[in-house]
C-alpha cells in the first residue's frame, strides 16, 4: 500500500498575511487560488516583482501599518486608521505627528517597557529557584 502525500495548501488571505501585504492588492491569479507551502516559500526567497513592489509602497494591511508607526493594532483604530495606507501615507502621518500617534507611540513605549520589566522579574526569579535546587 502507498500513500500519497497531498500538498497542504492555504488560501489565499493566509498567504497574504504570512507574506505581509494587503490581500486586495495582489495579482488576480493570487486571489483566486489555494498557495501551497511550497508556493510561499518561493514567494519569500524569491518574491516575484509584484509582491516587491507592494511591499516597498504598499497598501499595507494594518499590522505592517502598526509596526511601521510603531503602535499597536487596537492604538491605530483608537486614531481612526481602519483603511490600508501606501508608505507615502504612512510617512505623511509620521511627518505630520497628529496627537493621537504622539500619544499611541508613548502607550506602546510603556507598554514594552513593562514587558521587559516582567521578562526580567521572571529571569530573576527562574535564576533563584535553580539555585535553591
Amino acid at each position: 500500500m502507498t500513500s500519497h502525500q497531498t500538498a497542504q495548501t492555504m488560501k489565499p488571505a493566509t498567504a497574504a498575511k504570512k507574506l505581509g501585504v494587503y490581500l486586495q492588492a495582489t495579482p488576480a491569479e493570487f486571489q483566486e487560488g489555494a498557495v501551497s507551502r511550497a508556493e510561499l516559500s518561493a514567494l519569500q526567497t524569491n518574491p516575484p516583482t509584484w509582491l516587491e513592489e507592494l511591499r516597498r509602497n504598499g497598501p499595507h494591511p494594518r499590522p505592517v501599518v502598526a509596526e511601521k508607526l510603531g503602535v499597536s493594532i487596537a492604538g491605530l483604530a483608537r486614531g481612526g486608521v481602519t483603511e490600508p495606507l501606501t508608505t507615502e501615507q504612512i510617512e505623511a502621518l509620521k511627518q505630520d505627528s497628529p496627537e493621537w500617534l504622539q500619544k499611541e507611540r508613548a502607550t506602546q513605549a510603556e507598554v514594552r517597557k513593562e514587558g521587559a520589566r516582567i521578562k526580567k522579574r521572571n529571569a530573576e526569579r527562574a535564576a533563584q529557584a535553580d539555585d535553591r535546587s
